[in-house]
């Protein structure tokens, strides 16, 4: 019998355990055709499906201009266009106290590439990065992928989901390339605070390793604490910050990201980082040219104001909303009122429920039973948590809580 040679690839497997979209997935095997009810999905973060999230005329106008331009139909260079790259470098630069260039921009197929890319240019042998947990499991893959080893430093739920920075220092050695931290928080629903964000800065420069900063969520901020950038702090450490169009103008579909360095001395082009950050996108697929080209546009004349504004006030309500009701909730625990992004993270006190025995098992049967999906905390590293997502209309929220209401007290321990 013929001995075949090729195997499956071990490091793919491993890494679809981390994948949010494969466990909700399962969860939704569990749904019941026969309810009629809509099926309410809080449990991952695409708004753009419901009418009151629907993104600028701006943006539409733009991206349908560059199109029937014809201009924008070969292939883009890799890194971006020029018009592309000045046009973020000149946006994101409002937010700090130097001038980003366009060389310090590149262009990426989503923020998950953008992942890929620098976890790629990370990659050597026996180096391990740090990761948040609870994070999003992305990271987590794609390390596996790019075989880097994971070491995982706590968010102190206590203290809004800050960085246990000792913990940081204990768990880093001389083999350790990066901290990731997200900001705001996917999936707690946090804001750092400036102080904060200096002080993991300063951690960094102490242990000589750059921060990655995953800020897909910026400006979609609605608590006390107002969004700052982590590049703000790039001249204590080295900053590679990642961030997109998806969430900010709700079109996750466009598939349009970026990577951005803060680094005003040079540190990364003087450690081979940018070159190994080029020689990656020159072997990825570029994001779609005419989206690329709608892009200053998009940027530079979308009305704050009034979309916006509008986005952040409806987020605001969702979790005040959401916090709120689910605190009535007896089986939910240590919850933090959200401040940013469009999740929070809640404890489940098993003790206090009858016949369900983890995370799992919970979101499966309320699947099952009210047509609402939620994300097993498993999955990113907190079991027998839940993650809530709250982007959606208002009453759609609205009825599924009253479901997980209900659903909770048919199960209440007597």
């Amino acid at each position: 019998m013929k001995s075949w040679k090729l195997r499956g690839n071990r490091d793919i497997k491993t890494a679809s355990e981390f994948s949010i979209a494969r466990v909700i997935d399962e969860v939704k095997t569990n749904l019941n055709p026969k309810d009629e009810r809509p099926i309410i999905p809080l449990s991952i973060g695409d708004p753009s499906i419901f009418p009151c999230f629907r993104t600028t005329q701006v943006a539409e106008d733009a991206l349908v201009a560059a199109l029937r331009s014809a201009n924008f139909n070969g292939y883009a260079p890799k890194g971006g266009l020029l018009q592309a790259k000045r046009s973020l470098a000149e946006f994101l630069s409002c937010n700090l106290p130097y001038k980003l260039s366009p060389d310090d921009v590149y262009v990426t197929l989503g923020a998950k590439q953008a992942i890929d890319i620098v976890l790629s240019a990370l990659r050597r042998p026996g180096a391990n990065i740090l990761l948040p947990r609870p994070g999003y499991p992305a990271y987590e893959a794609l390390s596996v992928v790019n075989q880097l080893e994971v070491r995982h430093f706590d968010l102190v739920q206590e203290k809004d989901w800050e960085v246990d920075l000792n913990g940081v220092e204990t768990i880093a050695d001389d083999r350790t390339v990066a901290m990731v931290i997200i900001n705001p928080g996917n999936p707690c629903g946090n804001v750092y605070t400036r102080d904060h964000l200096q002080k993991i800065a300063e951690t960094a420069r102490k242990l000589g390793i750059l921060v990655v900063a995953d800020e897909a969520y910026a400006h979609l901020t609605y608590g006390s604490n107002p969004f700052v950038p982590m590049g703000v702090f790039g001249s204590i450490a080295p900053v590679l910050t990642l961030g997109s169009l998806s969430k900010r103008w709700m079109v996750p579909g466009w598939r349009i990201g970026w990577i951005t360095r803060s680094d005003p001395d040079g540190i990364l082009e003087e450690q081979g980082i940018v070159e190994c950050i080029k020689r990656s996108l020159n072997t990825n697929t570029e994001a779609a040219t005419f989206i690329q080209a709608a892009l200053p546009q998009i940027l530079e004349t979308t009305k704050t104001d009034a979309f916006f504004t509008k986005t952040v006030n409806i987020l605001k309500e969702d979790a005040d909303v959401c916090y709120e009701q689910l605190k009535e909730i007896p089986c939910f625990t240590c919850l933090q009122k959200p401040q940013g992004s469009l999740f929070l993270m809640v404890k489940l006190d098993l003790t206090l429920l009858q016949g369900i025995n983890n995370d799992m098992e919970f979101c499966s049967k309320l699947a099952k039973e009210e047509s609402v999906i939620l994300l097993p905390g498993f999955v990113l590293r907190m079991k027998d948590w839940v993650r809530v997502t709250f982007g959606i209309e208002p009453s759609a929220l609205e009825e599924g809580l009253a479901r997980i209401k209900a659903f909770c007290l048919r199960y209440a321990a007597k």
